[in-house]
């Protein structure tokens, strides 16, 4: 199984997860010139964009390290464009979560990090 497909398979194990929680999954994979966001979803009038991070196991390290502060902005920046795209005002509310998964669990981690973008 290649990088992708193991990808693929861990979005998609945090889905519905995520759904178990009462998160509304709006958006899988969403793209633009900007970047990538894993899931996008919404609970209540809340947006949240998802980064969902997997390690094989404890010894590959914490998977939240990987959302640095490059990262953060990349995804900001991203979701300021999907807001743009389907007229979502900024006064609307959003968060950023990080899904950390292991074989052993997943981990939500809410308001992982504050919005790094310029505002639209």
């Amino acid at each position: 199984m290649n990088q992708r497909e193991v990808g693929t398979r861990q979005e998609s194990r945090a889905a519905e997860y995520l759904e178990s929680l009462g998160y509304h999954i709006l958006v899988r994979n969403f793209r633009c010139r900007f970047g990538e966001i894993d899931l996008i979803a919404k609970q209540d009038d809340t947006y949240i964009f998802i980064e969902v991070k997997y390690r094989t196991g404890r010894t590959a390290g914490d998977p939240t390290s990987a959302v640095d502060g490059k990262k953060q902005k990349k995804i900001s920046k991203t979701a300021d464009y999907y807001r743009m795209l389907h007229q979502i005002p900024m006064d609307v509310p959003c968060r950023f979560d990080v899904v950390a998964e292991t074989p052993e669990e997943i981990r939500v981690y809410a308001n992982a990090f504050y919005y790094q973008g310029s505002g639209w």
